[in-house]
């Protein structure tokens, strides 16, 4: 169990400073390019970098909760209020990149300057997150039902 989550753990951190590593050095430099070579969408450059950055947030607290939760697993505490809160604090943040995404994409539209490309990027996100939004929804409903079965069988016992 160690091992696995260890794995994930460095998957997590990894993902983490990937995309780091991509806001701090990729998109100053590609929204640059992205002005040089469409000058008339020149003006998008700060509303479409502040919105990138703005989903950061979400994804970072994200990613912090699975750094947690694995950590929960870990010790052996995944059944926990703890565990379900995580679970909670995943869904919602996915829930914001993808609102976030969506009002990113029609602003996009409504300026005439969204690209097929940077649509399907942002379809490709804003698909993902609904996965993971859904995906920790079961679980934490999952989890919060084998809560309550568990404190349960405490009384009983």
């Amino acid at each position: 169990m160690k091992v696995t989550t260890l794995f994930l753990k460095s998957a997590v951190l990894l993902i983490g400073l990937v995309v780091l590593g991509l806001s701090v050095f990729g998109l100053p430099k590609l929204a640059a390019f992205s002005t040089t070579a469409n000058p008339e969408f020149a003006y998008l450059k700060w509303p479409v970098m502040l919105g990138l950055f703005m989903t950061e947030i979400p994804f970072f607290l994200a990613l912090y909760q699975s750094f947690k939760l694995l950590r929960l697993i870990e010790n052996k505490d995944a059944f926990s209020e703890e565990a379900v809160k995580s679970l909670s604090q995943i869904k919602i943040n996915a829930l914001v990149i993808t609102l976030l995404y969506v009002s990113g994409a029609l602003f996009l539209s409504s300026q005439k300057a969204l690209h097929p490309g940077v649509a399907l990027i942002g379809i490709v996100i804003i698909f993902t997150s609904v996965t993971i939004f859904v995906f920790a929804a079961v679980l934490q409903g999952l989890l919060g039902h084998a809560l309550e079965f568990k404190s349960e069988n405490d009384l009983i016992v």
